[in-house]
């Protein structure tokens, strides 16, 4: 698992998990009303609402469902005050892992990140010890089926930064400020997006034997499960045919 291509692999297996248990809608409706608590209600003028809201209609959510966490954000319904945040520590053989988060509760969410990084082989580290190994970036992937002239082009045009070959799929980079830009215009020039965010990538990677992997694995697994918790990126580095027996 070299970098984070095949991660977002495990994280769209993960989220259709996620969703069947309903997880998924936890942690969106907590997005969107950050989002439109932070901005405002119009997607036109809000980008991380409108990415949020693409999410949610994207993982099936009902349209009232939606409405209502806007109302929230704005303060036209009665809601939960929520904290963003980022917690920073060190996963079996010293990956980086940053896990973002929003709660309604600090000290509650502090402590059960502690515990699954303790349970895991990993400890929570202090505030700015491994940010510094990630850049945030957008990110947006499409099939290798894809015209890759007519992709570089358009990306080009949009603004993005890069566009790289990751072994059958196409990955194109922008700055978090032209990501919106960049998506819509791959859009309107009829490309069919596999998944788009901004993310946090590692500068480098930290191979990673089985044992450690499945101990990693285990650890993502879990903090993924706790509502509180919106993302979570690492720079671990796992084989292929590591990754697939685990996954399995």
């Amino acid at each position: 698992m070299a970098g984070h291509s095949k991660w977002a692999n495990i994280k769209h297996r993960k989220g259709a998990q996620d969703a069947k248990r309903g997880k998924i809608f936890t942690k969106l409706i907590k997005e969107i009303t950050v989002a439109a608590k932070i901005g405002d209600g119009d997607m036109d003028t809000n980008p991380r609402l409108r990415t949020a809201v693409e999410k949610a209609k994207g993982s099936n959510m009902p349209k009232d469902t939606i409405e209502r966490a806007i109302k929230k954000g704005c303060g036209d319904l009665d809601g939960v005050n929520y904290e963003e945040g980022t917690l920073e520590g060190y996963g079996p053989g010293g990956a980086a892992v940053l896990v973002e988060f929003l709660t309604d509760n600090r000290t509650r969410t502090v402590a059960d990140v502690r515990h699954s990084f303790t349970k895991h082989n990993g400890s929570l580290g202090v505030d700015g010890s491994v940010a510094f190994q990630f850049d945030r970036k957008g990110l947006i992937t499409l099939s290798g089926d894809t015209d890759y002239d007519a992709l570089f082009e358009a990306a080009l045009e949009s603004g993005a930064e890069d566009v790289k070959d990751e072994s059958g799929t196409y990955e194109i980079l922008t700055e978090p400020t032209d990501f919106t830009s960049v998506r819509d215009g791959l859009k309107e020039h009829g490309m069919e997006l596999e998944t788009a965010e901004v993310t946090m990538i590692p500068q480098s990677t930290v191979p990673l034997d089985e044992k450690k992997a499945e101990q990693m694995l285990k650890l993502i697994d879990m903090l993924e499960d706790n509502d509180d918790v919106q993302n979570v990126y690492h720079n671990a580095d796992i084989d292929d045919e590591i990754l697939e027996k685990l996954m399995g």
